[in-house]
């Protein structure tokens, strides 16, 4: 990774933070019970908002455990999107207001050809929704397509360049109208193409001023030669606000194993890229087929990735004649300027489930983005049709049944004057927090019994301690959280200023 092409401070970030994981140092337990390393150095959160999604804040808990929470299906749309693979899903707006646009691959019913990966059969269709549920598919003309132009088709006629085509809206500050989108696409054909690079059979970049109409630039991320299969799934890349630089996650396959798996690479203008750093996420014999991974859109220095799964004999094979196989869909996240990715879950974010279709061939693909759909919740788009919900910031928790537990976070630096949390509680659950100095000695006025209970269920409930003290005058102070919890969950942090 090139520090030129970083923001500063977001450089520093995963610096110290490989450090702090790295460091193997003497531990001296204080008073409170905490464990207190000499080599901790507090991680400045500033007022990002922090998930509970990897193990970074946390130094100690007692009776909670991290929770991965479940997608819920919602109910069918009665226009849904239609099955088609490495999918996409944009939130955008446009003068009438919130606008979701998608993307994924059909098929040319009277292409005459071979249907292997990358041929000429292959397009790319657009749909539309304003309310992300029910979906509409205009009909621009810019294709003909089995004898009319009466279609939802974008791009056509542009062999091994449309089998994965993913889009982004690039939010680069001063980025030109006519890049506001951008793709990239490119499959190098079937087989394996280990020493067999060659001009053409790469990452292309594809330009677009309204997401509908596109133009094809030039190769920009060349085949290696010591490349098995890569490119042949969805390879997706991103405008990273937190570090200030184009990235891209792709496909690769690892050297020992032969198994499906992603590396990165990054780009200061979109044209030319650093040599790739394979991230090598893959458990024992696990395939990942695509990674879908992407900024979320709460706390953008966190990527969230969601990969299939593909397990080799597993499915149906009565039904499945080319492949005998089933899949799922896992969570995995990164912290922005890292090569490697937090496995906090090991088990399956969504299930095949109840359908029997779900357990044929490659039958269970999320598409790119989850997009929030209401003030309190976020979508998830399946190859299916169907639409996935969770609550805002709900990938995970830390979860406390009926017994009370706690969570004691690492030393901390902040920036605000107030803290926020989104969680849910029963009717007799709550939650109160204590500030700690770094020893683990409360602060005046902001210990445990000062705090007002917290009970309910909110996105955004601010945290109150009585007589309502200063808490920016312990800003950019080392800290620690201590949490106090029963029958809650608590899925994210944030300190925010009052307006």
């Amino acid at each position: 990774m090139r520090s030129e092409q970083l923001n500063h401070s977001f450089l520093e970030y995963p610096v110290r933070l490989l450090l702090y994981r790295l460091i193997v140092s003497v531990t001296i337990v204080v008073s409170s019970g905490a464990a207190l390393s000499v080599a901790d150095e507090p991680i400045d959160i500033g007022s990002r908002r922090e998930l509970f999604v990897d193990d970074l804040l946390i130094d100690r808990t007692d009776s909670v455990d991290l929770r991965l929470q479940r997608p819920v299906k919602a109910p069918r749309p009665q226009s849904p999107l239609p099955k088609g693979a490495y999918a996409t899903v944009i939130r955008d707006s446009d003068e009438h207001g919130v606008l979701f646009r998608a993307y994924w691959r059909g098929y040319d019913p009277a292409f005459q050809g071979e249907r292997e990966s990358g041929d000429g059969g292959e397009l790319v269709c657009y749909g539309e929704s304003r309310d992300g549920h029910e979906w509409a598919f205009p009909k621009p003309g810019l294709h003909e397509v089995n004898g009319t132009r009466e279609n939802n088709v974008i791009l056509a006629k542009m062999p091994s360049l449309l089998h994965n085509f993913s889009p982004f809206l690039d939010t680069r500050p001063n980025c030109p109208g006519s890049e506001r989108y951008k793709a990239l696409a490119g499959h190098p054909g079937p087989g394996n193409k280990r020493g067999k690079s060659k001009p053409g059979i790469g990452l292309f970049a594809f330009y677009s001023s309204d997401g509908i109409h596109w133009s094809k630039q030039g190769e920009v991320i060349p085949y290696r030669d010591e490349w098995r299969h890569a490119f042949d799934s969805q390879n997706v890349s991103f405008w990273s606000e937190a570090e200030q630089q184009y990235v891209c996650y792709f496909r690769t396959w690892t050297a020992d194993e032969g198994l499906r798996s992603i590396s990165r690479t990054t780009s200061a203008d979109f044209k030319t890229w650093t040599a790739p750093v394979e991230m090598n996420p893959n458990r024992p014999g696990e395939h990942l087929y695509t990674n879908q991974t992407h900024p979320y859109f709460r706390a953008p220095h966190i990527y969230v990735a969601m990969p299939t799964r593909y397990v080799p004999g597993r499915g149906d094979s009565a039904a499945s004649k080319d492949h005998n196989n089933a899949t799922d869909v896992l969570l995995m996240t990164s912290r922005a300027g890292t090569t490697r990715y937090d496995r906090m879950f090991g088990e399956a974010f969504i299930r095949p489930g109840l359908d029997p279709t779900a357990w044929l061939n490659r039958a269970n693909y999320v598409a790119l983005n989850v997009v929030p759909t209401s003030p309190t919740a976020m979508s998830i788009y399946h190859r299916s049709g169907d639409r996935y919900v969770l609550r805002t910031d709900g990938f995970a928790s830390v979860h406390a049944g009926a017994q009370p537990g706690s969570l004691l976070t690492r030393p901390v630096r902040f920036s605000g004057d107030s803290l926020h949390l989104n969680l849910s509680t029963s009717a007799g659950g709550q939650v109160r927090v204590e500030i700690q100095t770094v020893d683990g000695s409360p602060v005046p006025n902001f210990r445990l019994d000062d705090c007002l209970p917290i009970y309910g269920d909110e996105i955004d409930r601010p945290v109150r301690w009585k007589g309502d003290p200063d808490l920016e005058s312990l800003a950019s102070r080392p800290v620690r959280l201590y949490f106090e919890l029963q029958e809650c969950d608590l899925y994210s942090i944030q300190f925010q200023r009052q307006q």
